[in-house]
């Protein structure tokens, strides 16, 4: 782990160098359990904050791994929220997922937390074994009582090869059954707003001020950099061509392509042994200003702002009038408000939204490389 952390500071100063990280307002680091490095995710937080201008830094964390002195190791290096991993508060569901960590210790690491100054969000989840309306209630009363500011919920995927997928074989079970992720979206939904937190992303619910920044940069078009194992990034042209002077393996551009989506490879430990980014393997996705348009409109539609007008202006000048269109039958079907704001059947039915929004990039396919 520490090979690791150290080939990403690496990395960070050799993407520093061609100005990659200029105007980064915030970083993210997690897609995994980085509180595993115990006060050495202090040092890792130091050096992205040394290396670009942040002004919000997340950490994922998982209960049993947030000890105190992670805490302040983080916060005093500039970290400025958390992102704890408590899943549920009832440690029956905790072991049907086979978490290690308990409901009191999540309680008592939440508090901790608060208590250190940082903003904390808690990661729920539901559609899981064991877990019934009163539990998840009673799970999603508790994270607000523990004074988390922000609080997701995403309904639990089955993922092929997991010891969960072999447990359950080949047939949805009842409690992971699409009505049973609605039932639960809903009164999630019900629970948080009536505690005074307000949905703005499919996900995520936020009291005032504590919406995730990152998590908005997502889902409205940002140029954003992804370093270390499965880490993603979107570029444009630009930010690719700078970032090639540290890749040289990487591909040219392809005529025509306005955006890259890169994917790296590279699994931890080649990472930790040949740390610099001409070592890294990608996969990448080329997408034309249509499929930008659409892969925009379609992730925007996760958001409670609704599409913007420029965006709906942008798209009806390059792709034409299938958007308004495509628009006005999302608005009839009931999955778009007028202001084009998803409705509570968007929100429900989402892959269905997100589905006719990205078909307005046409019926090419994606082009896609490796490296």
């Amino acid at each position: 782990m520490d090979a690791y952390r150290a080939a990403l500071e690496l990395q960070l100063r050799e993407v520093e160098a061609v100005g990659l990280l200029e105007g980064c307002e915030t970083a993210y680091v997690g897609g995994g359990t980085p509180t595993m490095l115990g006060t050495g995710l202090g040092e890792l937080v130091g050096h992205i904050c040394d290396a670009a201008p942040v002004t919000e830094l997340t950490c994922e964390a998982n209960p049993d791994s947030l000890s105190d002195e992670v805490i302040d190791a983080v916060r005093a290096a500039g970290a400025t929220r958390l992102s704890v991993g408590v899943q549920s508060l009832d440690d029956g569901e905790l072991g049907l997922l086979g978490r290690i960590h308990t409901a009191s210790m999540a309680r008592e690491r939440v508090q901790a937390a608060v208590s250190s100054g940082l903003s904390v969000s808690c990661d729920l989840m539901c559609a899981i074994p064991g877990q019934t309306r009163t539990s998840w209630n009673r799970t999603l009363s508790e994270a607000v009582s523990l004074g988390a500011g922000h609080v997701s919920v995403y309904p639990l995927m089955i993922e092929e090869g997991t010891a969960l997928a072999a447990r359950v074989g080949d047939d949805t079970p009842a409690w992971n059954d699409e009505d049973v992720e609605a039932d639960r979206m809903v009164q999630a939904q019900r629970v948080l707003e009536a505690a005074g937190f307000s949905r703005y992303e499919v996900a995520s619910y936020a009291g005032q001020g504590e919406e995730c920044r990152h998590n908005i940069a997502y889902w409205t078009g940002r140029t954003y950099l992804g370093l270390g194992t499965s880490a993603a990034s979107m570029l444009s042209v630009e930010a690719y061509l700078k970032l090639q002077e540290v890749c040289p393996q990487l591909p040219p551009i392809p005529d025509g392509c306005l955006r890259v989506r890169l994917a790296c490879t590279s699994p931890s430990l080649a990472i930790g042994l040949e740390p610099e980014l001409k070592n890294m393997s990608f996969d990448l996705e080329f997408l034309t200003l249509k499929q930008a348009l659409a892969e925009d409109l379609m992730l925007g539609a996760r958001l409670s702002f609704g599409l913007s007008e420029a965006l709906v202006a942008s798209s009806r000048r390059s792709i034409g009038q299938d958007v308004e269109i495509t628009l006005g039958r999302l608005i009839d079907d009931g999955f778009l408000d007028e202001s084009l704001a998803p409705t509570q059947r968007g929100w429900l039915l989402g892959n269905e939204l997100y589905g006719r929004l990205w078909e307005l990039g046409g019926t090419g396919n994606v082009r896609s490389a490796s490296c």
